[in-house]
């Protein structure tokens, strides 16, 4: 096996063609599995287009609130694309072998949108703290312009970090194993193969869990002074209206969160888990909230609900209508921005990269 040598510090660093991605060969209904998760990955995309093009195409629901739903929706199809085809590509083509570039690409664009889920998540908590414990100046503190400087700060803040966290990857030599047991290019299971020193990777796969427990932490604070708010309002209807809006972002943060943080807990505390279950439980946790928050926010939000029920009326008056072309802009802007945001991404990884090995 041929390998790329490069200088750096005065050490000879070993970078593999690439990996083998072993996860899921020990278990016995992959075939099944993957079938899911086609199934899961179409509902996902189709689900979170149809939810976008309803707010593009309703100026009534060009409000904060909603642009956070959309920047959860693009989040979404583009978590679940950066895992879910090529696990489908490895079990079709029975090729499990993934190049070392695209590896540290794949890794990057999982864990950044992973990080932008969770941010997501207290993003859309700002917006119904702001709404029923100020509202009267919610039109001073959450207007579409502080929204999406909100969104457009944490899209460059996880873009940043994850390229510096990638970008370190290749100061590691790789000269013995270069099987990752994982269902894709893991982080922490891809440093562990080194044979120099992976101590700085270590701190930064630990330091990340901060994506999780920062954005849970500020949901958590938001929603006890809601709570408080809410006790203090005279009316019983009131009470309920303003919980009644909350509903919906419980139930998304309950589905990310829960899950996430049970497996990292069982790991801690109960360390003889069958790693064919850790890794099935690590794909489940990701891949199935994205398939599931549009269709939540269809179901719970009556504005987007009622929009959807007169979508489906109409299609069934009239099936043979063409489809509007707001449907298709929509769908175009969508595919716009995930290239764009791929693209950005990718110069910001490059420009990294060519910095450290100049360096």
């Amino acid at each position: 096996m041929s390998f790329l040598r490069t200088v750096l510090n005065d050490s000879v660093i070993i970078h593999p063609p690439g990996f083998y991605i072993i996860g899921f060969q020990s278990f016995p209904y992959i075939s099944v599995y993957i079938i899911f998760l086609a199934f899961v990955y179409v509902v996902t995309v189709v689900c979170n287009i149809l939810l976008v093009y309803i707010i593009a195409v309703d100026r009534r629901l060009h409000t904060p609130k909603f642009l956070a739903v959309v920047n959860l929706a693009v989040i979404d199809i583009m978590l679940n694309t950066s895992t879910i085809p090529s696990m489908i590509k490895t079990f079709l083509f029975k090729d499990n072998f993934v190049p070392f570039n695209q590896c540290l690409l794949q890794m990057y664009f999982h864990y950044a949108f992973l990080a932008l889920e969770s941010y997501s998540l207290a993003v859309l908590a700002y917006d119904r703290f702001i709404a029923i414990c100020f509202p009267l100046r919610q039109n001073l503190f959450n207007t579409l312009l502080i929204m999406s400087c909100i969104i457009g700060v944490t899209w460059m803040y996880c873009a940043g970090l994850l390229a510096y966290s990638t970008a370190i990857m290749t100061r590691l030599s790789f000269c013995n194993s270069v099987r990752v047991f994982s269902y894709f290019c893991d982080y922490a299971p891809v440093f562990r193969l080194a044979c120099n020193d992976y101590s700085l990777q270590w701190s930064l796969a630990s330091a990340s869990l901060g994506h999780l427990i920062g954005p849970f932490t500020f949901i958590i604070l938001s929603y006890f002074i809601i709570i408080v708010t809410v006790c203090r309002m005279k009316s019983v209807s009131s009470r309920m209206k303003a919980l009644t809006t909350c509903i919906e972002h419980l139930i998304l943060v309950a589905i990310f969160y829960i899950p996430i943080f049970s497996i990292f807990l069982f790991g801690l505390f109960i360390r003889a888990i069958d790693p064919d279950q850790r890794v099935l439980s690590l794909s489940l946790a990701v891949c199935i909230p994205p398939c599931i928050n549009p269709i939540v926010y269809s179901l719970k939000t009556k504005e987007i609900k009622i929009r959807v029920l007169a979508l489906i009326w109409r299609m069934k008056t009239n099936p043979w209508r063409p489809i509007p072309n707001q449907c298709v802009e929509a769908f175009n802007s969508v595919m716009k921005l995930s290239r764009l945001c791929m693209y950005v991404c990718g110069e910001t990884k490059r420009n990294l990269f060519y910095c450290l090995s100049e360096s």
